[in-house]
């Protein structure tokens, strides 16, 4: 991969990481990415989101560059990595690209897109994989995100659900919002993508975040939590029965998106979009 001939703003680091040469905020806290990294291998959330993920790019852009877009610590690039794909992550905080390193990730860039000089009309696929919730301005985001993408070039989106699911976890994380299915796929569409196929996923999961998340924060509970114990205990796959049947259901639901069959509630929105062709 030429990198610096669609990144105009760049340097290689002597780890092997590119960097950008401006930099800008973003809202994530800087802890994000060294919590995560110590739940994410053992985390039935990620590795079934993994599962979701890796089956609708293998079908779609398996044999296309894959830009992981604020992939963190490279937990999907390297999913995808290892089934083949050619990815880079572009991942703007230093401790995520730094895990991503150790990770085995071949392509890093910590960046944002814009600050390190994409070309425009330069990029055949893109993952934001519980990203644009971070974003303030969504809608300009996504736009902007059209404009680096090659024409019918595809993009993969997770974000959370449901604002009635909203929680201290919420602030925390730097979100602003969280999305339904039809206002993810109408922002896309006005982003200038066409909707190839959406979904819910994580079916089971709302009623517990209500329960154990959304009220008590709306009681005033949870604000000086524990969080990486927290997560820990909540990610953690689970034994014995409750571990079979959590299994049969995620067997379910990835059979459900490999055969683009949607699922009506969930705690997550998956969709997949294609940047619509303009005409001359």
């Amino acid at each position: 991969m030429d990198l610096e001939k669609i990144a105009l703003n760049i340097k290689k680091d002597q780890n092997g990481i590119y960097y950008s040469k401006s930099n800008s905020s973003i809202s994530y806290p800087e802890e994000g990415n060294e919590s995560f990294m110590q739940i994410e291998e053992d985390s039935f959330w990620f590795k079934h989101r993994n599962n979701i993920i890796a089956n609708s790019v293998l079908k779609h852009s398996a044999e296309k560059v894959f830009f992981d877009i604020g992939g963190g610590n490279g937990f999907v690039s390297k999913r995808l990595q290892d089934e083949g794909v050619e990815v880079l992550l572009v991942e703007p905080g230093e401790m995520g690209a730094l895990n991503a390193n150790t990770r085995g990730i071949k392509n890093i860039l910590c960046s944002t897109l814009e600050n390190a000089g994409f070309v425009q009309n330069k990029i055949d696929s893109i993952g934001l994989f519980d990203v644009v919730e971070h974003i303030e301005n969504d809608d300009a985001f996504l736009k902007n995100i059209n404009r680096y993408m090659k024409d019918n070039g595809y993009i993969y989106i997770t974000v959370p659900a449901y604002n009635f699911l909203w929680s201290n976890e919420d602030d925390d994380a730097g979100h602003f919002r969280r999305y339904s299915m039809t206002e993810l796929n109408e922002l896309l569409k006005k982003s200038g993508f066409s909707i190839t196929y959406s979904t819910y996923i994580f079916s089971i999961l709302p009623l517990p975040v209500l329960l154990f998340r959304s009220i008590p924060s709306k009681l005033g509970f949870n604000k000086n939590s524990n969080q990486l114990e927290k997560h820990q205990n909540e990610h953690k796959a689970k034994k014995g029965l409750m571990n079979s049947l959590l299994e049969n259901i995620w067997k379910w639901e990835l059979s459900r998106v490999a055969r683009n069959k949607r699922i009506s509630f969930g705690g997550s929105c998956f969709v997949i979009g294609k940047k619509v062709t303009k005409s001359i």
